[in-house]
Protein backbone atom coordinates (compact mmCIF):
# COMPACT_ATOMS: atom_id res chain seq x y z
CA UNK A 1 0.00 0.00 0.00
CA UNK A 2 2.84 2.43 0.84
CA UNK A 3 4.54 1.68 -2.47
CA UNK A 4 1.26 2.32 -4.34
CA UNK A 5 0.81 5.63 -2.54
CA UNK A 6 4.30 6.69 -3.57
CA UNK A 7 3.61 5.73 -7.17
CA UNK A 8 0.40 7.76 -7.09
CA UNK A 9 2.29 10.69 -5.63
CA UNK A 10 4.89 10.57 -8.42
CA UNK A 11 2.11 10.35 -10.99
CA UNK A 12 0.29 13.34 -9.53
CA UNK A 13 3.54 15.35 -9.56
CA UNK A 14 4.08 14.35 -13.19
CA UNK A 15 0.55 15.54 -14.05
CA UNK A 16 1.01 18.85 -12.27
CA UNK A 17 4.18 19.48 -14.27
CA UNK A 18 2.62 18.86 -17.68
CA UNK A 19 0.56 16.57 -19.83
CA UNK A 20 0.27 12.96 -18.66
CA UNK A 21 1.27 11.09 -21.83
CA UNK A 22 0.02 7.69 -20.73
CA UNK A 23 -3.38 9.05 -19.73
CA UNK A 24 -3.64 10.97 -23.00
CA UNK A 25 -2.95 7.80 -24.99
CA UNK A 26 -5.56 5.92 -22.96
CA UNK A 27 -8.13 8.65 -23.62
CA UNK A 28 -7.38 8.57 -27.35
CA UNK A 29 -7.82 4.81 -27.38
CA UNK A 30 -11.17 5.22 -25.64
CA UNK A 31 -12.19 7.88 -28.16
CA UNK A 32 -11.38 5.45 -30.96
CA UNK A 33 -13.46 2.71 -29.35
CA UNK A 34 -10.51 0.60 -28.14
CA UNK A 35 -11.80 0.19 -24.60
CA UNK A 36 -9.54 -2.70 -23.56
CA UNK A 37 -6.41 -0.88 -24.75
CA UNK A 38 -7.43 2.16 -22.70
CA UNK A 39 -7.97 0.00 -19.63
CA UNK A 40 -4.55 -1.64 -19.98
CA UNK A 41 -2.85 1.75 -19.85
CA UNK A 42 -4.50 2.83 -16.59
CA UNK A 43 -5.31 -0.50 -14.91
CA UNK A 44 -2.61 -0.21 -12.21
CA UNK A 45 -3.05 3.49 -11.46
CA UNK A 46 -5.06 4.89 -8.58
CA UNK A 47 -4.78 8.64 -9.18
CA UNK A 48 -8.05 10.51 -9.69
CA UNK A 49 -7.85 11.09 -13.51
CA UNK A 50 -7.00 7.42 -14.13
CA UNK A 51 -9.81 6.23 -11.88
CA UNK A 52 -12.23 8.46 -13.77
CA UNK A 53 -11.10 7.17 -17.14
CA UNK A 54 -11.37 3.55 -15.94
CA UNK A 55 -14.90 4.30 -14.77
CA UNK A 56 -15.93 5.63 -18.18
CA UNK A 57 -14.28 2.66 -19.92
CA UNK A 58 -16.10 0.12 -17.74
CA UNK A 59 -19.37 1.94 -18.37
CA UNK A 60 -18.71 1.49 -22.09
CA UNK A 61 -18.55 -2.25 -21.39
CA UNK A 62 -21.85 -2.16 -19.50
CA UNK A 63 -20.34 -2.67 -16.02
CA UNK A 64 -22.32 0.18 -14.53
CA UNK A 65 -22.00 -0.64 -10.81
CA UNK A 66 -18.20 -0.89 -10.85
CA UNK A 67 -17.96 2.14 -13.12
CA UNK A 68 -19.90 4.25 -10.64
CA UNK A 69 -17.69 3.09 -7.77
CA UNK A 70 -14.57 4.21 -9.67
CA UNK A 71 -16.06 7.55 -10.67
CA UNK A 72 -17.07 8.32 -7.11
CA UNK A 73 -13.58 7.40 -5.92
CA UNK A 74 -12.17 9.71 -8.62
CA UNK A 75 -14.44 12.54 -7.48
CA UNK A 76 -13.20 12.09 -3.89
CA UNK A 77 -9.63 12.04 -5.21
CA UNK A 78 -10.05 15.35 -7.00
CA UNK A 79 -11.72 16.87 -3.93
CA UNK A 80 -12.45 20.53 -3.32
CA UNK A 81 -9.04 21.59 -4.66
CA UNK A 82 -9.94 20.38 -8.18
CA UNK A 83 -13.64 21.25 -8.59
CA UNK A 84 -13.59 20.89 -12.38
CA UNK A 85 -12.30 17.32 -12.34
CA UNK A 86 -14.68 16.46 -9.52
CA UNK A 87 -17.67 17.90 -11.42
CA UNK A 88 -16.75 15.92 -14.54
CA UNK A 89 -16.64 12.68 -12.55
CA UNK A 90 -19.98 13.47 -10.89
CA UNK A 91 -21.45 14.20 -14.32
CA UNK A 92 -20.23 10.85 -15.65
CA UNK A 93 -21.67 9.11 -12.59
CA UNK A 94 -25.04 10.82 -13.13
CA UNK A 95 -24.98 9.84 -16.80
CA UNK A 96 -24.45 6.19 -15.88
CA UNK A 97 -27.28 6.46 -13.33
CA UNK A 98 -29.56 7.76 -16.08
CA UNK A 99 -28.44 5.06 -18.53
CA UNK A 100 -29.12 2.36 -15.93
CA UNK A 101 -32.43 4.06 -15.05
CA UNK A 102 -31.48 4.87 -11.45
CA UNK A 103 -33.46 8.12 -11.31
CA UNK A 104 -33.18 8.88 -7.59
CA UNK A 105 -31.51 12.29 -7.24
CA UNK A 106 -30.10 12.24 -10.77
CA UNK A 107 -31.56 15.62 -11.79
CA UNK A 108 -30.13 17.38 -8.72
CA UNK A 109 -26.72 15.78 -9.36
CA UNK A 110 -26.79 16.89 -13.00
CA UNK A 111 -27.82 20.43 -12.07
CA UNK A 112 -25.02 20.71 -9.50
CA UNK A 113 -22.42 19.41 -11.97
CA UNK A 114 -23.72 21.74 -14.70
CA UNK A 115 -23.40 24.82 -12.48
CA UNK A 116 -19.85 23.93 -11.44
CA UNK A 117 -18.79 23.25 -15.01
CA UNK A 118 -20.19 26.59 -16.16
CA UNK A 119 -18.40 28.44 -13.35
CA UNK A 120 -15.08 26.93 -14.43
CA UNK A 121 -15.50 27.51 -18.15
CA UNK A 122 -16.33 23.98 -19.33
CA UNK A 123 -19.28 24.94 -21.54
CA UNK A 124 -19.15 21.68 -23.52
CA UNK A 125 -19.74 19.37 -20.56
CA UNK A 126 -22.20 21.86 -19.06
CA UNK A 127 -24.26 21.54 -22.25
CA UNK A 128 -23.99 17.77 -22.00
CA UNK A 129 -25.30 17.94 -18.42
CA UNK A 130 -28.26 20.08 -19.52
CA UNK A 131 -29.04 17.57 -22.29
CA UNK A 132 -29.03 14.73 -19.77
CA UNK A 133 -31.31 16.75 -17.48
CA UNK A 134 -33.78 17.07 -20.34
CA UNK A 135 -33.67 13.32 -21.00
CA UNK A 136 -34.33 12.60 -17.33
CA UNK A 137 -37.29 14.98 -17.32
CA UNK A 138 -38.69 13.33 -20.46
CA UNK A 139 -38.53 9.93 -18.75
CA UNK A 140 -40.82 11.37 -16.07
CA UNK A 141 -43.18 12.85 -18.66
CA UNK A 142 -42.30 16.48 -17.79
CA UNK A 143 -42.11 17.71 -21.38
CA UNK A 144 -42.38 21.46 -20.69
CA UNK A 145 -39.45 21.42 -18.23
CA UNK A 146 -37.43 19.30 -20.65
CA UNK A 147 -38.01 21.84 -23.42
CA UNK A 148 -36.82 24.67 -21.15
CA UNK A 149 -33.63 22.71 -20.48
CA UNK A 150 -33.04 22.08 -24.19
CA UNK A 151 -33.81 25.54 -25.58
CA UNK A 152 -30.50 27.22 -24.60
CA UNK A 153 -28.41 24.44 -26.19
CA UNK A 154 -27.04 25.41 -29.61
CA UNK A 155 -26.73 22.05 -31.31
CA UNK A 156 -25.17 23.49 -34.48
CA UNK A 157 -22.16 24.78 -32.53
CA UNK A 158 -21.63 21.58 -30.54
CA UNK A 159 -19.17 18.81 -31.52
CA UNK A 160 -20.79 16.00 -33.55
CA UNK A 161 -21.16 13.52 -30.66
CA UNK A 162 -22.88 16.01 -28.39
CA UNK A 163 -24.93 17.36 -31.31
CA UNK A 164 -26.25 13.86 -31.93
CA UNK A 165 -27.30 13.53 -28.29
CA UNK A 166 -29.07 16.90 -28.31
CA UNK A 167 -30.97 16.02 -31.51
CA UNK A 168 -31.92 12.60 -30.10
CA UNK A 169 -33.37 14.36 -27.06
CA UNK A 170 -35.33 16.75 -29.28
CA UNK A 171 -36.66 13.74 -31.18
CA UNK A 172 -37.84 12.13 -27.94
CA UNK A 173 -39.50 15.40 -26.92
CA UNK A 174 -41.29 15.55 -30.30
CA UNK A 175 -42.51 11.98 -29.91
CA UNK A 176 -43.93 12.71 -26.47
CA UNK A 177 -45.66 15.88 -27.71
CA UNK A 178 -47.08 14.05 -30.77
CA UNK A 179 -45.11 15.98 -33.41
CA UNK A 180 -43.94 13.30 -35.88
CA UNK A 181 -42.57 15.78 -38.43
CA UNK A 182 -40.29 17.40 -35.82
CA UNK A 183 -39.27 13.96 -34.54
CA UNK A 184 -38.18 12.77 -37.99
CA UNK A 185 -36.32 16.01 -38.70
CA UNK A 186 -34.45 15.76 -35.39
CA UNK A 187 -33.57 12.11 -36.06
CA UNK A 188 -32.23 13.03 -39.51
CA UNK A 189 -29.96 15.65 -37.91
CA UNK A 190 -28.92 13.13 -35.25
CA UNK A 191 -28.05 10.62 -37.98
CA UNK A 192 -25.76 13.10 -39.77
CA UNK A 193 -24.10 14.09 -36.47
CA UNK A 194 -23.51 10.44 -35.49
CA UNK A 195 -21.90 9.78 -38.89
CA UNK A 196 -19.68 12.84 -38.47
CA UNK A 197 -18.68 11.66 -34.98
CA UNK A 198 -17.75 8.23 -36.34
CA UNK A 199 -19.29 6.57 -33.27
CA UNK A 200 -20.78 3.11 -33.70
CA UNK A 201 -22.59 3.44 -30.36
CA UNK A 202 -24.26 6.68 -31.45
CA UNK A 203 -25.24 5.20 -34.81
CA UNK A 204 -26.79 2.28 -32.93
CA UNK A 205 -28.74 4.64 -30.67
CA UNK A 206 -30.04 6.65 -33.65
CA UNK A 207 -31.08 3.44 -35.43
CA UNK A 208 -32.90 2.25 -32.31
CA UNK A 209 -34.73 5.59 -32.05
CA UNK A 210 -35.73 5.38 -35.72
CA UNK A 211 -37.06 1.84 -35.20
CA UNK A 212 -39.13 3.00 -32.23
CA UNK A 213 -40.50 5.90 -34.27
CA UNK A 214 -41.66 3.52 -37.02
CA UNK A 215 -43.23 1.05 -34.57
CA UNK A 216 -46.87 1.16 -33.40
CA UNK A 217 -47.42 3.43 -30.40
CA UNK A 218 -51.12 3.01 -29.57
CA UNK A 219 -54.25 0.99 -30.33
CA UNK A 220 -57.57 2.22 -31.70
CA UNK A 221 -60.81 0.28 -31.23
CA UNK A 222 -63.49 1.35 -33.68
CA UNK A 223 -66.79 -0.51 -34.26
CA UNK A 224 -65.39 -3.61 -32.59
CA UNK A 225 -62.17 -3.74 -34.64
CA UNK A 226 -58.72 -2.96 -33.18
CA UNK A 227 -55.98 -1.24 -35.20
CA UNK A 228 -52.37 -0.47 -34.23
CA UNK A 229 -51.42 3.17 -34.79
CA UNK A 230 -48.07 4.72 -35.66
CA UNK A 231 -47.14 8.17 -34.38
CA UNK A 232 -48.35 9.98 -37.54
CA UNK A 233 -51.74 8.28 -37.30
CA UNK A 234 -52.01 9.01 -33.59
CA UNK A 235 -51.18 12.70 -34.11
CA UNK A 236 -53.86 12.97 -36.83
CA UNK A 237 -56.71 11.62 -34.67
CA UNK A 238 -57.71 14.93 -33.02
CA UNK A 239 -58.18 16.47 -36.50
CA UNK A 240 -60.84 13.92 -37.46
CA UNK A 241 -63.99 15.98 -36.94
CA UNK A 242 -66.26 13.01 -37.51
CA UNK A 243 -64.82 11.09 -34.53
CA UNK A 244 -65.77 11.06 -30.85
CA UNK A 245 -62.62 9.76 -29.16
CA UNK A 246 -62.50 8.13 -25.73
CA UNK A 247 -58.82 8.38 -24.83
CA UNK A 248 -57.70 5.75 -22.30
CA UNK A 249 -54.16 7.21 -22.33
CA UNK A 250 -55.24 10.63 -21.06
CA UNK A 251 -58.56 9.56 -19.48
CA UNK A 252 -60.62 11.98 -21.55
CA UNK A 253 -63.49 12.15 -24.04
CA UNK A 254 -63.04 14.55 -26.94
CA UNK A 255 -64.59 15.63 -30.19
CA UNK A 256 -63.94 18.51 -32.55
CA UNK A 257 -66.18 20.68 -30.34
CA UNK A 258 -64.80 20.03 -26.85
CA UNK A 259 -62.64 17.88 -24.59
CA UNK A 260 -63.86 16.46 -21.28
CA UNK A 261 -61.15 15.40 -18.82
CA UNK A 262 -62.14 12.51 -16.54
CA UNK A 263 -58.75 11.76 -14.98
CA UNK A 264 -60.04 12.47 -11.48
CA UNK A 265 -63.30 10.58 -12.02
CA UNK A 266 -62.25 7.00 -12.79
CA UNK A 267 -65.75 5.51 -12.42
CA UNK A 268 -67.16 7.91 -15.00
CA UNK A 269 -64.31 7.18 -17.40
CA UNK A 270 -64.80 3.42 -16.99
CA UNK A 271 -68.46 3.85 -17.91
CA UNK A 272 -67.63 6.09 -20.88
CA UNK A 273 -65.11 3.57 -22.17
CA UNK A 274 -67.50 0.64 -21.79
CA UNK A 275 -70.20 2.55 -23.69
CA UNK A 276 -67.72 3.49 -26.43
CA UNK A 277 -66.45 -0.07 -26.81
CA UNK A 278 -70.00 -1.35 -27.21
CA UNK A 279 -70.95 1.36 -29.77
CA UNK A 280 -72.96 1.34 -32.03
CA UNK A 281 -74.79 -1.21 -29.88
CA UNK A 282 -75.87 -0.37 -26.32
CA UNK A 283 -73.91 -1.66 -23.31
CA UNK A 284 -75.79 -3.89 -20.90
CA UNK A 285 -76.29 -2.88 -17.29
CA UNK A 286 -74.45 -5.99 -16.12
CA UNK A 287 -71.36 -5.14 -18.21
CA UNK A 288 -71.41 -1.51 -17.04
CA UNK A 289 -71.65 -2.55 -13.38
CA UNK A 290 -68.75 -4.96 -13.84
CA UNK A 291 -66.55 -2.34 -15.59
CA UNK A 292 -67.31 0.43 -13.12
CA UNK A 293 -67.53 -1.45 -9.82
CA UNK A 294 -65.78 -4.81 -10.55
CA UNK A 295 -68.86 -6.73 -9.45
CA UNK A 296 -70.05 -9.86 -11.28
CA UNK A 297 -73.41 -10.25 -9.50
CA UNK A 298 -75.28 -6.96 -9.38
CA UNK A 299 -77.50 -6.11 -6.43
CA UNK A 300 -80.29 -3.54 -6.35
CA UNK A 301 -78.02 -1.05 -4.58
CA UNK A 302 -75.43 -1.37 -7.33
CA UNK A 303 -78.09 -0.85 -10.01
CA UNK A 304 -79.14 2.29 -8.17
CA UNK A 305 -75.52 3.43 -7.97
CA UNK A 306 -75.17 2.81 -11.71
CA UNK A 307 -78.11 5.11 -12.41
CA UNK A 308 -76.48 7.83 -10.28
CA UNK A 309 -73.12 7.51 -12.04
CA UNK A 310 -74.76 7.48 -15.50
CA UNK A 311 -76.58 10.71 -14.59
CA UNK A 312 -73.23 12.25 -13.60
CA UNK A 313 -71.66 11.07 -16.85
CA UNK A 314 -74.54 12.63 -18.83
CA UNK A 315 -73.84 15.98 -17.20
CA UNK A 316 -70.10 15.67 -17.81
CA UNK A 317 -70.51 14.82 -21.50
CA UNK A 318 -73.20 17.33 -22.38
CA UNK A 319 -72.13 19.15 -25.50
CA UNK A 320 -70.27 16.15 -26.97
CA UNK A 321 -72.60 13.14 -26.50
CA UNK A 322 -75.90 11.90 -25.10
CA UNK A 323 -76.55 8.75 -23.10
CA UNK A 324 -79.91 7.10 -23.63
CA UNK A 325 -81.49 4.26 -21.65
CA UNK A 326 -82.45 1.08 -23.50
CA UNK A 327 -84.40 -1.98 -22.41
CA UNK A 328 -81.26 -3.74 -21.14
CA UNK A 329 -78.70 -0.97 -20.65
CA UNK A 330 -77.50 2.38 -21.97
CA UNK A 331 -76.41 3.71 -25.36
CA UNK A 332 -73.85 6.39 -26.25
CA UNK A 333 -74.91 8.82 -29.02
CA UNK A 334 -72.36 11.38 -30.25
CA UNK A 335 -73.77 14.81 -31.08
CA UNK A 336 -71.54 16.24 -33.82
CA UNK A 337 -69.42 13.17 -34.58
CA UNK A 338 -70.54 10.22 -36.70
CA UNK A 339 -68.29 7.56 -35.15
CA UNK A 340 -67.06 6.56 -31.69
CA UNK A 341 -63.61 5.08 -31.04
CA UNK A 342 -61.46 4.13 -28.04
CA UNK A 343 -57.78 5.01 -28.00
CA UNK A 344 -55.60 2.98 -25.63
CA UNK A 345 -51.96 2.14 -24.99
CA UNK A 346 -50.38 -0.56 -27.08
CA UNK A 347 -50.19 -2.70 -23.93
CA UNK A 348 -53.63 -2.35 -22.43
CA UNK A 349 -53.77 -4.21 -19.14
CA UNK A 350 -53.42 -3.36 -15.46
CA UNK A 351 -49.63 -3.04 -15.81
CA UNK A 352 -49.72 -0.91 -18.98
CA UNK A 353 -47.84 2.02 -17.41
CA UNK A 354 -44.84 -0.18 -16.53
CA UNK A 355 -44.78 -1.75 -19.99
CA UNK A 356 -44.98 1.70 -21.58
CA UNK A 357 -41.83 2.82 -19.72
CA UNK A 358 -39.98 -0.36 -20.68
CA UNK A 359 -40.80 0.30 -24.35
CA UNK A 360 -37.71 2.55 -24.62
CA UNK A 361 -35.52 -0.59 -24.73
CA UNK A 362 -33.41 0.39 -21.72
CA UNK A 363 -32.92 -1.68 -18.56
CA UNK A 364 -34.90 -0.24 -15.62
CA UNK A 365 -34.54 -0.95 -11.92
CA UNK A 366 -37.70 -1.40 -9.88
CA UNK A 367 -36.77 1.68 -7.84
CA UNK A 368 -36.48 3.80 -11.00
CA UNK A 369 -39.87 2.56 -12.22
CA UNK A 370 -41.41 3.48 -8.87
CA UNK A 371 -39.92 7.01 -9.08
CA UNK A 372 -41.12 7.52 -12.66
CA UNK A 373 -44.64 6.23 -11.90
CA UNK A 374 -45.00 7.81 -8.46
CA UNK A 375 -45.96 4.52 -6.77
CA UNK A 376 -44.28 2.36 -4.14
CA UNK A 377 -41.37 0.15 -5.11
CA UNK A 378 -43.14 -2.86 -3.62
CA UNK A 379 -46.13 -2.32 -5.95
CA UNK A 380 -43.77 -2.20 -8.94
CA UNK A 381 -42.00 -5.39 -7.81
CA UNK A 382 -45.31 -7.23 -7.51
CA UNK A 383 -46.30 -6.11 -11.01
CA UNK A 384 -42.95 -7.20 -12.49
CA UNK A 385 -43.19 -10.61 -10.84
CA UNK A 386 -46.65 -10.98 -12.37
CA UNK A 387 -45.44 -9.92 -15.83
CA UNK A 388 -42.34 -12.14 -15.90
CA UNK A 389 -44.11 -15.55 -16.01
CA UNK A 390 -46.35 -14.20 -18.77
CA UNK A 391 -43.26 -13.57 -20.90
CA UNK A 392 -43.82 -9.81 -21.11
CA UNK A 393 -40.67 -8.72 -19.21
CA UNK A 394 -37.31 -10.26 -18.40
CA UNK A 395 -34.78 -9.59 -15.66
CA UNK A 396 -31.00 -9.19 -15.93
CA UNK A 397 -28.47 -9.09 -13.08
CA UNK A 398 -28.96 -9.90 -9.44
CA UNK A 399 -29.67 -8.10 -6.16
CA UNK A 400 -28.99 -4.35 -6.48
CA UNK A 401 -27.85 -4.77 -10.09
CA UNK A 402 -31.16 -6.35 -11.13
CA UNK A 403 -32.74 -4.58 -14.11
CA UNK A 404 -35.90 -5.18 -16.15
CA UNK A 405 -36.52 -5.07 -19.91
CA UNK A 406 -39.31 -5.95 -22.27
CA UNK A 407 -39.03 -9.56 -23.42
CA UNK A 408 -37.35 -9.87 -25.84
CA UNK A 409 -35.42 -6.61 -25.78
CA UNK A 410 -32.02 -5.13 -26.67
CA UNK A 411 -29.26 -4.66 -24.13
CA UNK A 412 -26.52 -2.14 -24.79
CA UNK A 413 -24.67 0.60 -22.95
CA UNK A 414 -25.44 4.17 -23.95
CA UNK A 415 -22.49 6.21 -25.26
CA UNK A 416 -20.57 8.36 -22.80
CA UNK A 417 -19.05 11.62 -23.99
CA UNK A 418 -16.74 12.56 -21.13
CA UNK A 419 -13.53 10.66 -21.82
CA UNK A 420 -11.55 13.57 -23.30
CA UNK A 421 -12.76 15.95 -20.61
CA UNK A 422 -11.67 13.62 -17.83
CA UNK A 423 -8.13 13.50 -19.17
CA UNK A 424 -7.79 17.26 -19.24
CA UNK A 425 -8.75 17.36 -15.55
Amino acid sequence: MIREARVDSRQNRRQSGGVDAELTLAARALDAGHVLEALKRVALRNDAPALGLRGVALARLGQFERARELLRAAARGFGASAPLGRARCLLADAEIALASRDLRGVEAALDGARRTLLRHGDALNAAHAACLQARSLLLRGRTSEAERALRPLLARRAPPALRAQIELTWAEHAVRTLDPRAARAALARAHHAAEAAGSAALRHEVAAAEARLNAPVARLLRAGEAHALRLEELAALPQQRSLLLVDARELSVQSAAARVALGRRPVLFALARALAEAWPAPATRASLIFRAFAVTRASESQRARLRVEIARLRRALRGVAQISATADGFELRPLAAREVAVLSRLFDDEHAAILALLEDGEAWSSSALSVALGVSQRSVQRALLALEPAGKVRATGRARARRWLLAPGPEFATPLLLQSALTSA
